[in-house]
């Protein structure tokens, strides 16, 4: 019979695999007004990596419809219902939160021309998205460990190569360089952090903390919040997202510190300390609403992992005006997905952490709100 320890990290080694593999079936259709040639070509069916990122699809999508292309170089962006799909959002996140009822495979319009500079931040293909990615483990890196030195002082060639592990979905190249980080695992057994005295510290120390240490611990979490109309009875027929004003894309670390006999977090009582505009009383353990400010305190901090890009300050979006607060106070949560799964939310949040966080360290949640028309 397997050891307790044995077949947790045998759990673990399977979660991690499978998200890894994890992937969206794609149908992508050249828009219309991009074919030049008669017929039309046929869409192009491919797996999307659900940790990946559509640009990276965009050699193999040309090659596709190379035939069909008007002359001449342009941004290739993809849209989904009208909708312009942001380039720097992982593949499965999208896919999570804009199709309410899975659309497999899931219809995309790919544009060869007329880039929406407008909706979109510029992209440059692989090289922006690299420096998307390596930007957030950076931002990561500081939020769980104090600083990002780990990340800054990677030599060129283990950066390649752990950026080659992402492109091509290789977990085994990944850990091998990103173990090298010390990044976790989380500790399973810890309260919601409310003294800021200790984040203050940590802030100015030069030393890497491991999330496993008695020290307070930080999660990156990345959150997607859907509006829906409130009175939906099936989330299926929930209104396609017109425009990403209907979303609000949310990064507020979760702060947490070891303490002995307590109960695990669950994901429920995780999100009620993430978003604290959609649930009516204060979570469990919580004296006041410092730990969520501190939180966000202890992110923005930093010059080495927030100077990173009119994409993050495009994208990090709070509802902070006093419309936003009132209509939340009226929302309820209808659903919440991580990895195209919606959990129990009586899971433990510091599992999901540990074993369903993409690549750069971050937890992605898709959460959608029912909230009444104004």
């Amino acid at each position: 019979m397997a050891a307790p320890h044995d077949e947790a990290a045998a759990w673990a080694e399977e979660a991690a695999r499978r998200v890894w593999a994890g992937a969206v079936p794609l149908q992508v259709h050249l828009h219309d007004a991009d074919v030049t040639a008669l017929p039309p070509p046929p869409p192009f069916l491919t797996l999307g990596p659900r940790i990946g990122y559509l640009p990276l699809l965009i050699p193999v999508i040309r090659a596709h419809f190379s035939n069909a292309l008007p002359p001449g170089v342009d941004t290739v962006w993809f849209e989904y219902k009208g909708l312009p799909l942001k380039w720097y959002v992982p593949i499965g996140v999208l896919f999570d939160l804009l199709c309410a009822d899975p659309e497999r495979p899931w219809n995309l319009i790919v544009h060869f021309r007329g880039y929406p500079s407008e909706i979109l931040s510029p992209c440059e293909g692989e090289d922006s998205v690299k420096w998307s990615y390596m930007n957030s483990l950076k931002e990561a890196t500081f939020i769980i460990t104090g600083n990002s030195k780990s990340v800054m002082n990677m030599s060129h060639a283990d950066q390649v190569a752990l950026w080659e592990s992402v492109m091509k979905g290789n977990l085994d190249g990944y850990k091998n360089i990103s173990t090298r980080l010390k990044l976790g695992p989380f500790e399973d057994d810890v309260l919601v952090r409310t003294a800021s005295v200790e984040r203050q510290r940590q802030q100015n120390s030069d030393e890497p903390e491991s999330p496993g240490s008695s020290k307070p611990c930080r999660v990156p979490v990345r959150l997607y919040v859907r509006n829906v109309q409130e009175d939906l009875e099936y989330i299926e027929h929930a209104v396609p997202v017109s425009d990403w004003e209907n979303v609000s894309y949310i990064n507020r670390p979760f702060e947490t510190r070891k303490a002995e006999g307590r109960s695990y977090i669950t994901l429920e009582h995780a999100l009620q300390t993430l978003l604290p505009e959609f649930f009516s009383s204060k979570p469990p353990g919580s004296a006041d609403g410092s730990q969520h400010a501190g939180a966000m305190d202890a992110a923005a901090d930093s010059s080495d992992a927030t100077n990173s890009s009119s994409r993050s300050q495009e994208a990090e979006q709070a509802l902070a005006s006093p419309a936003e607060a009132g209509s939340a106070k009226r929302a309820k949560v209808k659903l919440v997905r991580v990895q195209g799964v919606e959990l129990d939310m009586d899971i433990p949040f510091l599992w999901v952490a540990d074993h369903l966080k993409n690549p750069e360290y971050y937890v992605h949640i898709c959460v959608y709100v029912g909230t009444r028309k104004q």
